[in-house]
C-alpha cells in the first residue's frame, strides 16, 4: 500500500512538471517570433508629387551634359512611385561655365534673391507625400526653388527632402525645409552623388525600397 502511494506520488509530480514545462515553451513562443520576424517599411502614403530643379550644361565633376543629375534622380522616383513631377524651370538662365555658376548661386543666396520660375502645380491640396530635391549651390537648394517655397504651403504633409552633389551632402536643406513648414513631416532625407547616379541608380533605388516602393 505505501509503495503505491509513493509510485501515485511521484506520477502527480511528474505530469505537473511536465505542464509547468510546456507552458514556459508556450510563453516563450511569443518573444522567439519576435527577435525573428522581419521588420517591414512604412511607405509614405497618398498621392505622390516630386517637385525638383535640376541643372543642365556643364557640371562639377560630370562635364556638359543635356540631363542634369537631379533629374535623373526625379525619374527613378517617378517610375517607382507612380507620382508626378514637376520640374522647376528658372525663367533666368543658368546655361553658363561651372565657375561663372558658382559666383551666381553664390549671390542669389547671401542677397535671399528669389527669382521666378515657369508653370504651376495644379491642385497642390491633393498630394500628401512630395519629393522635393536640388543640387546644392551655396549649402542648398538653388533659389527658385525658395520661389517655389513661397507660393506653396506644404505644411502638413510628408516631404521627403533629396539633393545631387560632389561633396556638399545635403546641406541646409533639411533645416530649411523645417523652418519653412514647421507643420510638416520630414523624414528620409537622402544625398547623392552626381557622377554616382549618372553610373548607376543603385542607391536611389536601395532608398526607395527602405521606403517601401
Amino acid at each position: 500500500m505505501k509503495t503505491f502511494k509513493n509510485l501515485l506520488l511521484l506520477l502527480v509530480g511528474l505530469l505537473v512538471s511536465l505542464s509547468c514545462n510546456g507552458n514556459q515553451r508556450r510563453q516563450a513562443q511569443p518573444s522567439q517570433q519576435k527577435k525573428t520576424m522581419k521588420t517591414t517599411a512604412n511607405k509614405p502614403e497618398g498621392k505622390v508629387l516630386i517637385v525638383f530643379f535640376s541643372h543642365a550644361g556643364e557640371n562639377y565633376a560630370v562635364g556638359n551634359v543635356k540631363v542634369g543629375n537631379t533629374k535623373l534622380v526625379a525619374d527613378e522616383i517617378q517610375q517607382a512611385t507612380g507620382g508626378t513631377e514637376f520640374e522647376v524651370v528658372a525663367e533666368k538662365n543658368y546655361d553658363m561655365p561651372y565657375n561663372q555658376l558658382i559666383k551666381i548661386a553664390r549671390s542669389e543666396t547671401e542677397n535671399g534673391e528669389k527669382p521666378a520660375f515657369r508653370g504651376e502645380v495644379d491642385n497642390i491640396a491633393d498630394y500628401d507625400t512630395i519629393f522635393i530635391g536640388g543640387p546644392i549651390w551655396w549649402g542648398t537648394y538653388p533659389q527658385v526653388m525658395f520661389t517655389f517655397f513661397d507660393r506653396y504651403d506644404l505644411n502638413g504633409k510628408t516631404i521627403i527632402p533629396f539633393s545631387t552633389h560632389e561633396g556638399s551632402g545635403l546641406g541646409s536643406i533639411v533645416s530649411d525645409l523645417r523652418r519653412l513648414y514647421p507643420q510638416a513631416t520630414i523624414s528620409h532625407a537622402k544625398a547623392f552623388t552626381g557622377h554616382k547616379v549618372r553610373q548607376s541608380m543603385a542607391d536611389v533605388d536601395r532608398w526607395l525600397k527602405d521606403m517601401g516602393y
